[in-house]
């Protein structure tokens, strides 16, 4: 597996029956005590949440996740409430939503399933067709069309993990790209799709570098030539994710909270999607590339409950 950099880590001294007993004092509160419902659940990692839930159950005889419902509401609820759903639950869950009713919200659907690996999405396959008794790959390609709809189902369809690197396949790879677009008129955007789909993460990431020896621009400048629109985003996405995942998405933070206040859905669903993953990371990418800590920009395009909620996720500064 690969060495993961969470913010969230287990609590040492976890006592989830103390932790429930806290939880239900603070929803009985006058007014709720969100403080603690914070402190608590922001500092758990999801398994140890889950326990607390079910510690809560047996003293309250009633749903914890209920209980948080009824108490909370707003972009706090929406961060508890997602907290309280795994990785793969919640990234499943961001999916649906995303397909759900009239129009398809394009660029979640887009940021999550070219951002995901191979190991990340087999899971948020099976968990989707857990909750939703539906196959993830039909309700994505039933919901987009034409060459966007083909590049995400055949990133939906991708095979197991892999870190293979086939070397005679590199340079071969690396022309066909430039073949296929920017030295033709027109982009085969077939055969994008198949290379960037069908090769392992180190593999492309030699491909994207031996291109550069065909091409006089690089394949984040080639995408912006050939494509536009939905389909442009989704190959940027790929690529941007192969060759730094962890700076895709500090600049995907950086671009929520460019304009005063912040983006919060996408704001949101970083923060609580990756911070048992690689949030730590990209703290560290984006002071790196953006000269200042993501703390205190969370802490300057967001205010009250959420604002604390995201800082104790963000789990320090740099």
């Amino acid at each position: 597996m690969n060495p993961t950099y969470p913010t969230v880590v287990p609590e040492l001294n976890f006592d989830p029956d103390k932790d429930a007993a806290r939880i239900e004092t603070a929803i009985k509160t006058k007014g709720v005590d969100e403080q603690t419902i914070i402190d608590v659940l922001t500092k758990r990692t999801y398994n140890q949440r889950r326990e607390i839930a079910f510690a809560f159950e047996r003293r309250a005889k009633k749903d914890m996740i209920s209980a948080l419902k009824g108490a909370l509401s707003g972009s706090l609820e929406t961060v508890i409430l997602g907290l309280m759903k795994s990785t793969a639950q919640y990234d499943a869950s961001e999916i649906k939503a995303s397909i759900k009713g009239l129009g398809t919200d394009e660029e979640s659907l887009i940021e999550i399933v070219c951002s995901r690996s191979n190991a990340e999405f087999m899971e948020i396959k099976k968990v989707y067709k857990e909750l939703f008794k539906k196959d993830l790959e039909k309700d994505v390609s039933g919901d987009t069309s034409g060459d966007l709809a083909k590049l995400l189902l055949a990133l939906a369809r991708r095979a197991e993990p892999s870190s293979v690197v086939d070397y005679p396949k590199i340079d071969e790879d690396a022309r066909a790209l430039y073949e296929a677009g920017v030295k033709r008129k027109g982009t085969d955007v077939k055969c994008w799709i198949s290379i960037m789909s069908e090769r392992s993460v180190p593999h492309l990431q030699k491909v994207f570098e031996r291109y550069k020896s065909y091409s006089p621009y690089d394949m984040q400048e080639s995408i912006r030539k050939e494509v536009k629109g939905d389909l442009e985003k989704s190959f940027l996405t790929l690529v941007q994710c192969f060759e730094n995942k962890q700076l895709y998405f500090a600049n995907r933070l950086q671009d929520a909270m460019k304009s005063k206040g912040a983006k919060e859905k996408v704001l949101t669903r970083i923060m609580v999607s990756r911070c048992e993953v690689d949030l730590k990371k990209i703290r560290q990418e984006f002071k790196a590339h953006h000269g200042k800590s993501l703390y205190q920009t969370i802490a300057e395009h967001t205010k009250g409950d959420y604002q604390r909620a995201l800082l104790s996720l963000c789990g320090g500064d740099d």
